[in-house]
Formats: structure tokens, C-alpha cells, sequence
């Protein structure tokens, strides 16, 4: 019998990293996340953000790809976005997205991260929270997947 237990810690950005999340409104949003992540039967972790990106902490069943998941989670909650009144800056999200693998036993060290993101936020800007995430997961600083 196989078993695969796959644990991923997303972020991804609003296009241009515009601020066109509104807080008061949020959670619509991450209602949305939620249901499409459970459409593919991922278990959902946790969910958080600010009102330019978005954290996801997820385990994914092994028959999607990583890209798949995001992809979809991404067209779908874009979509749902675009129609609503709350959103009416929404110009969707942008290229790409930060995909890391997380071990089991730092799955409640990540959530608790992704619950404070108001206050990390407070004295951390989103490119350098990133840039971090990259550096700490063996990424050059003179990769081209290092935002401008």
C-alpha cells in the first residue's frame, strides 16, 4: 500500500501586489480558497493573508501536481472575485506563487505565522517576508525567482 503525505506552505501576491484585499471582506475569500482546495481534496491547515497576498497551508492528495493546485485555486478564486461588490478593485493575482515544502512536526509553528500575519506585517513588508522564505529554503539571492 502506498502512503504519501504532501505539505505545502503557499503564498501568492495580488497582480502588481496592489492592496485589493480588503480586510473587512477576507474571509469571503478564504471561504473561497477553502472550498476549491477542498474540491481537490487537499486538507486545509490554515489560511491567512493581507490585502496583497495570501498564505495557504495545505496537504495535497498525491494525485495533483503542485502547479495544478495552485493554477486552479488561483483561476477559480479570481473568477468568484470579480464578481463581487466587496472586491472592486480586484484585478486578480499575479504570475507565479511560492510553494514550500513543510515537514509535519512545523505544521503548527506555520499556522501559528499565517494567524499572525496582521501583526508580522506591521513591521515587515511582503517582499522582504518572501525574500526570507526564499533565503530560508536555500534560494541565492541572485535567483531570478527573487522579487524587484
Amino acid at each position: 500500500m502506498s502512503f504519501t503525505l504532501l505539505n505545502y506552505h503557499l503564498v501568492f501576491s495580488t497582480k502588481s501586489r496592489e492592496r485589493t484585499i480588503p480586510i473587512e471582506h477576507e474571509r469571503m475569500l478564504y471561504d473561497k480558497l477553502y472550498r476549491v482546495s477542498k474540491s481537490h481534496k487537499a486538507f486545509v491547515h490554515r489560511i491567512g493573508g493581507m490585502p496583497d497576498h495570501v498564505h495557504l497551508l495545505v496537504s495535497l492528495p498525491a494525485n495533483i501536481s503542485l502547479s495544478a493546485f495552485v493554477q486552479d485555486v488561483k483561476r477559480r478564486s479570481s473568477i468568484y472575485l470579480t464578481g463581487l461588490t466587496q472586491f472592486p478593485q480586484w484585478k486578480g493575482w499575479s504570475e507565479g506563487y511560492g510553494g514550500f515544502s513543510v515537514s509535519y512536526s512545523a505544521i503548527i509553528d506555520i499556522k501559528r505565522y499565517i494567524i499572525s500575519q496582521k501583526q508580522h506585517h506591521t513591521h515587515t513588508s511582503f517582499s522582504d517576508e518572501y525574500r526570507s522564505f526564499l533565503i530560508e529554503n536555500g534560494i541565492s539571492p541572485d535567483s531570478p525567482f527573487f522579487p524587484e
